[in-house]
């Protein structure tokens, strides 16, 4: 995806200081932050030129998100500095100056993504192994594993019909005596 961003050529490359205050008092206190980030995209989309002002194509960093709802929806900041850049007819829009608890926030993201990458290639390497000792295994081991399998899938199969019991017990209406299944009238009783 990284590659993809590199090889498409910027058209456009800005920052602006884009003021909140005036839009987000217009709406109701709980409403602030969603109107924030709105003003963000129709600002971004005036002054970038996007195509037909449409704000779908004005994509917002999640970094930048975060930091209009940081103080929750009813206090986001009254103006905030960022960095447009146009690819392609679509804006990606990002924080100009990123605080530092955002800045270990992105490395420690970036961490977890090489650690994801590294975990899925060894899970790769060890279906590669696995399939390897598979092709090599005689016919009554393959037997065997697939009388393990219909075994779990017996053992599934009687744990769903006991759920579905469960849920129908839950529905139906219970009573102790037989009596209390008819309805009494008070008047007849006489």
């Amino acid at each position: 995806m990284a590659e993809n961003k590199t090889e498409s050529k910027i058209e456009l490359e800005r920052e602006y200081v884009i003021p909140l205050r005036k839009q987000i008092l217009k709406v109701p206190r709980y409403k602030r932050a969603k109107k924030a980030i709105r003003t963000i995209k129709e600002f971004i989309a005036k002054h970038m030129k996007v195509e037909y002002r449409d704000i779908g194509n004005v994509k917002i960093d999640r970094y930048l998100n975060q930091e209009i709802w940081f103080r929750g929806i009813k206090n986001p900041p009254v103006k905030i500095k960022v960095k447009a850049i146009k690819r392609d007819g679509i804006v990606e829009v990002k924080l100009a100056e990123i605080p530092e608890k955002v800045k270990w926030d992105m490395k420690r993201d970036e961490k977890k993504k090489q650690v994801d990458k590294k975990q899925i290639t060894e899970i790769k390497k060890k279906e590669k192994a696995e399939e390897g000792i598979k092709e090599g295994r005689a016919g009554n081991e393959k037997k065997e594993e697939d009388k393990e399998e219909d075994k779990k899938s017996v053992i599934e199969a009687g744990l769903k019909a006991q759920k579905e019991q469960a849920k129908s017990a839950k529905h139906t209406e219970k009573h102790k005596n037989p009596q209390q299944n008819q309805i009494q009238r008070m008047a007849l009783k006489k």
